[in-house]
């Protein structure tokens, strides 16, 4: 009898421990899968994001334009002197009539030999190929100018023009210190998008708690208003008066773009 009981309660640890191992076993599996499952799945504070937009109407109070000189020479001193006379003309007319010399900028100076192609004799079996040769030097030179007095806009550009200017480009009227109205169009941008946020938050019946993000983009600013003019140097005489023409400025639209984060529950 005692022998029989030993060995039941043998058999019975072992099944106990078979069936412990085997429910350990069973909760390890369900945790893994348990885990696998919610993998990637967010957990943390539930959050909206809207977007503001506000721009402000601005008066450009300084003008650009840019313009070109183009010469030819037999040889790069000609082709440079020829060159330097047109821009020595220019700039002298430009702070003549004012401009400072601080607002005169050279954008680029190129200087390249121009080449001909000499066609070689044809023998009766060969015919060699057209052989390049420099034929001359060309000289081209870009300048941007700024403007502070509006009103003189059309009246520098036809100086230009009648000194020897080939060509003009870019004309646009801006404003010189953007940051005032960065900051306005930037503070109507915030506001529309705290707006935007409160209704949003109503409709979705949650409560905002904090702002957990802010970002401004960068790419708004003001349109640039371009316009090209053109001037042969070689067409006008002396006596050639060009009419200035009129350069209307308008109004800039100076926009900004702001999206804010918060936190709701």
């Amino acid at each position: 009898m005692e022998s029989q009981s030993f060995f039941s309660k043998g058999y019975v640890q072992i099944l106990m421990t078979l069936v412990l191992v085997s429910a350990v076993g069973a909760l390890g599996s369900y945790a893994y899968y348990t885990i696998k499952q919610t993998e990637g799945v967010y957990t943390g504070a539930t959050t909206i994001t809207v977007q503001g937009e506000g721009e402000v109407q601005v008066k450009p109070d300084i003008g650009k334009f840019s313009f070109s000189v183009r010469a030819e020479g037999k040889n790069a001193a000609e082709a440079q002197t020829k060159s330097a006379e047109s821009i020595n003309a220019i700039l002298g007319a430009l702070k003549s009539a004012g401009v400072d010399e601080k607002d005169i900028k050279t954008d680029n100076y190129n200087l390249n030999p121009k080449y001909k192609y000499v066609t070689a004799v044809c023998t009766a079996f060969n015919c060699p190929p057209s052989n390049p040769v420099i034929d001359g030097y060309e000289v081209s030179q870009t300048v941007t100018v700024k403007v502070r007095n509006l009103d003189k806009a059309g009246d520098l550009i036809s100086k230009a023009g009648k000194k020897g200017a080939t060509d003009m480009s870019n004309l646009q009227f801006t404003v010189d210190d953007e940051k005032v109205s960065k900051a306005q169009a930037r503070e109507k941008a915030i506001v529309d998008a705290k707006e935007k946020a409160q209704v949003l938050a109503k409709n979705l019946n949650v409560r905002l708690l904090r702002m957990t993000g802010f970002f401004e983009d960068q790419a708004g600013g003001y349109p640039v208003m371009e316009g090209g003019y053109a001037a042969k140097s070689a067409t006008m005489s002396a006596d050639f008066k060009p009419m200035s023409p009129v350069m209307p400025v308008g109004e800039n639209t100076v926009k900004a773009t702001v999206s804010i984060s918060y936190e709701v529950k």
